[in-house]
Order: C-alpha cells, then structure tokens, then sequence
C-alpha cells in the first residue's frame, strides 16, 4: 500500500550580499509585495498564490558566472518567467535593475542578471491562455 504524499513548492530562496536589495528588485520587477522583512532574509509571497520567492544574505555569496566556465563559480539554479510581451518585459526589467546578458542563445527567450548576478530568464509563450 502507497501513502499519498503532498508535497508543493512554497517558496524558493535566493542567497545573496544582500537581502533587502535583492528582494526590492524582485518586487519591483514582479509587482509583489514584501511580507516579511529581517534583517537578512526577506520573503515575498505571489498573491495569485503560487510559489513565493524569499532572499537570504550569505556571507560568502559569490556571483556566479554565467555562461559557465571552467573554475569560475556556477550558477546553481535560474529562474524562468513567463511573460505576455517580450519587448515591453524586457524594457521593464532593465528598468528595474537588471543587466541584460551580452549573449542570448535563442529567439523568443532573453537572458538577464538581477543586481546580484544570478542569471534569469524572460520568455513567451504563445500557446498560454492569459487570464
């Protein structure tokens, strides 16, 4: 006999220099709130409800270098964000902070990097139903 087990992603957390900057960017950049703010660590919740994004302060944070290279610090994990508008996505986030990657690999995706240096993507889709 299997026990069903429910398992969600909550909230993923970013390490990072600092807290408060880079969950500033990511509020301005996605149009959430801050629901709890320490001194190094902040947690914003997605107010459709899905999975939050939280920032904690590491010491020893180094940026990670992206594309990869031998030696260099790797990337561990990038975020993907679905967006109606490339063009006017990518204005915005520009607008926010972030650093538009000197080298895109495919149509229809942009790579960027938030104040701290982790790697992101905007993308579209046009088989998505935006409600």
């Amino acid at each position: 006999m299997t026990n069903h087990i429910k398992i969600k992603i909550r909230t993923i957390v970013i390490d990072c220099k600092n807290a408060k900057k880079l969950a500033d960017f990511y509020a301005k950049l996605l149009g959430w709130n801050q629901t709890v703010i320490e001194p190094d660590w902040v947690l914003m919740r997605d107010p459709s409800g899905g999975t939050g994004l939280s920032f904690q302060a590491e010491p020893l944070y180094v940026k990670p270098t992206w594309p990869e290279e031998p030696d260099c610090q790797q990337k561990m994990l990038h975020i993907d964000f679905l967006v109606e508008d490339l063009e006017i996505a990518t204005k915005h986030a520009v607008e926010c902070g972030a650093t538009l990657a000197p080298i895109q690999f495919l149509s229809g995706v942009r790579v960027f990097f938030d104040p701290e240096g982790h790697p992101f993507c905007l993308f579209t889709d046009s088989e998505y139903l935006w409600k």
